[in-house]
């Protein structure tokens, strides 16, 4: 499903004019992209969270060159279900 598809549904549901659904989608993603950047996790509840982890140094490779090249320490995106969208998926 696309951020379209999202938001023509929610403006399907809840009968508000599109371009405002289309405003508080965005807005949503702009609030959990400059929490999770900040450190801090968005936490949903009965649907999951939104938070970073860490992943560690590695040595990496350049195929075309054919050299290993060192991938710095750095932070990546992740998104928790909660247990109940787990269970859904998992048994």
């Amino acid at each position: 499903m696309t951020k379209a598809e999202i938001v023509a549904e929610i403006s399907k549901m809840t009968g508000v004019e599109r371009e405002k659904a289309l405003r508080a989608v965005e807005a949503f993603m702009q609030i959990v992209k400059d929490q999770t950047a900040a450190g801090e996790d968005v936490f949903l509840r009965g649907f999951g969270t939104f938070t970073t982890k860490q992943r560690a140094e590695k040595v990496g490779r350049l195929i075309k060159e054919n050299k290993s090249v060192v991938v710095p320490a750095h932070k990546i995106p992740y998104f928790k279900p909660c247990d109940d969208y787990r269970s859904m998926f998992l048994g």
